[in-house]
């Protein structure tokens, strides 16, 4: 498993992070390159042009990069590096992830809602639940998720799920089968790399319910 929380596929082409040295797959590490103006850029869609380098997904590794000079020794040439740099990359996979359930849901393949979510699970419909870091633990623990690899993601709040289907908040949602989902569950295995247990946090009553 990379440190980002991927597993690891054979097939997914490999980079080494600059602040390990270990090679994984490029699914489960941030490519960095430099702007005109030779600032450090998050590169989360691995699109932007130029010569990238990789720190794995992970808060503690992109931090350190940023304080010891890791970036521009692998840049080879003086770098800026903007403050919070793994801030700014957690802020930037959060909407990614939010992006693609949206996305997931304007193709159906998508439900938000504890009714919802319950009848996709019975029915075999649901392959990933997803739900609210800060919801309730014992409203949380009434739907199971399905069996197999990435049955579920727990990295978003509710605030930010809720975002993906147009609503104030979202404690359950399910994901069906397909390349949607795929990617959804690629991208909360990074975004878990740079965020604090939240998942362990009990958000009390009132966050039991989706609005």
């Amino acid at each position: 498993m990379t440190r980002g929380g991927r597993e690891k596929d054979q097939d997914d082409p490999e980079r080494k992070c600059i602040v390990t040295g270990e090679s994984q797959p490029k699914a489960g590490l941030i490519r960095f390159c430099l702007d005109p103006e030779g600032v450090v850029t998050p590169d989360i869609l691995g699109r932007l042009p130029g010569r990238g380098f990789y720190v794995s997904a992970d808060r503690a590794a992109i931090e350190k990069a940023a304080k010891k000079g890791l970036f521009a020794r692998a840049a080879r040439q003086p770098v800026k590096v903007p403050e919070g740099m793994a801030d700014l990359v957690e802020d930037l996979l959060v909407r990614r992830v939010v992006d693609l359930i949206s996305m997931a849901r304007k193709a159906s393949g998508a439900v938000m809602g504890y009714e919802k979510v319950k009848d996709w699970l019975v029915k075999g419909r649901a392959v990933t639940l997803l739900q609210a870091s800060d919801g309730s633990e014992r409203g949380k623990t009434k739907l199971h998720p399905p069996e197999g690899k990435s049955g579920f993601i727990g990295v978003l709040t509710a605030g930010e799920l809720g975002l993906a289907f147009g609503r104030e908040r979202a404690i359950h949602a399910a994901l069906a089968a397909g390349g949607l989902r795929t990617r959804v569950v690629e991208e909360a295995a990074r975004l878990a790399g740079l965020r604090e247990q939240i998942g362990e946090q009990d958000g009390g009553e009132t966050a039991m319910k989706d609005t």
